[in-house]
Formats: C-alpha cells, sequence, structure tokens
C-alpha cells in the first residue's frame, strides 16, 4: 500500500517594507564613538572644570555624559555639578534640589522651619498629598560631628545648611533616582 503525500504549499513572502537597521552590537559601537568624540570635543575646553579637562578628563567626560543621558540633563550641567569628596563622586545639593524642582512630579520644595530645625515640603502633583521630609535640627547636626569640620559651612550659614540637608533627605527618600544613588558634595564632606 503505498500512500502519497502532499508538500504544503510554501508561504508566500512579503517583500520587506521597512529598511534594514544595523544591528544592537552596531548601533551601541556608533553610540560610543559619538560619545568619545563628544567627549574629546568637551575635555578640550576650558569652561569644563578642570577634572573634566584635558586626555586625561576624557574618561571622567564620558561618565559624566552617562549620567547626564540617564538624567535627560545637559551635560556642562552635569560636569558643573557633579564634584569628588575623597575619591567619591557627590552631586552639589544646588543641582540636586533644582533637578528635583524640575521633574514635574512634585511641587517645588518648600522649607518650614521652626526653631533650629527645617524641614522640606512638596506637593506629589499627581495625588496632590503633600509629603514632609525628615526634620532636621542643629542638635542632629552636632550630634553627627558635621558642624564640626574644619572649615564646616554648619558654623557660617547653619539656615542654608539645615534647608540643604532637610531637601536631600527628602528627596532620597521619595524620589531616589534623581540622584542616582549619589549622596551630595556637602554631605561627602561632613562625612569624612
Amino acid at each position: 500500500m503505498t500512500t502519497s503525500y502532499e508538500l504544503p504549499e510554501a508561504p508566500e513572502t512579503e517583500p520587506e517594507t521597512e529598511p534594514r537597521t544595523l544591528s544592537e552590537i552596531e548601533r551601541e559601537e556608533r553610540g560610543f564613538e559619538l560619545r568619545q568624540r563628544e567627549a574629546k570635543a568637551l575635555a578640550a575646553s576650558t569652561l569644563v572644570p578642570t577634572a573634566y579637562q584635558g586626555r586625561e578628563g576624557i574618561p571622567n567626560v564620558m561618565i559624566a555624559l552617562n549620567m547626564a543621558r540617564r538624567l535627560n540633563a545637559d551635560p556642562l550641567m552635569v560636569m558643573q555639578n557633579l564634584h569628588v569628596i575623597n575619591g567619591k563622586p557627590g552631586w552639589s545639593a544646588q543641582f540636586l534640589i533644582a533637578t528635583f524642582n524640575s521633574c514635574g512630579r512634585f511641587s517645588s520644595i518648600r522649607y518650614e522651619f521652626e526653631g533650629g530645625s527645617c524641614k522640606a515640603v512638596c506637593t506629589e502633583l499627581a495625588t496632590s498629598k503633600e509629603i514632609e521630609g525628615t526634620t532636621i535640627t542643629m542638635e542632629m547636626a552636632d550630634a553627627e560631628g558635621w558642624t564640626k569640620k574644619a572649615g564646616s559651612k554648619w558654623k557660617t550659614m547653619p539656615e542654608q545648611m539645615l534647608k540643604y540637608r532637610a531637601a536631600t533627605f527628602l528627596i532620597r527618600s521619595i524620589a531616589p533616582e534623581i540622584g542616582l544613588g549619589l549622596y551630595t558634595s556637602e554631605e561627602l564632606k561632613d562625612i569624612e
């Protein structure tokens, strides 16, 4: 007994309508080359901080470009506000506050003072919920040793330092992605 089998018809292929795209690896290589050229141009400028200047500064510029891309921020702004304190990178508190205030998810930070304490407050725009940060006091600053460091701004500008620390604590607790997990340069100075 013989059985005959019919071969299935080959599916009709549609002509390619989309242009071919670069492979993921090729795109990554081209992106890296573009960032390298951008880093070399920025490193040649005397307007960027010295840690980013010259041939030795190119790796630092590459890192700053990566951070700027992740934050959707201007690279020069990142380079001007990212400080290395005792080998650790940290944002200036002003940059962290400005980035938070312009993120579009919260109102601008407000400060509530009572005696020698400061609390940062904002409103979550999606829910209209008021959010209060940790209350920072001069007693806390003394107990943590922040006021005892040589050249400490806590001695000469306590109100400003209370604001910076209160805002930093608030941002880190409700939107840590804004700081990319870094301390502020002011905190790094107080820790070391």
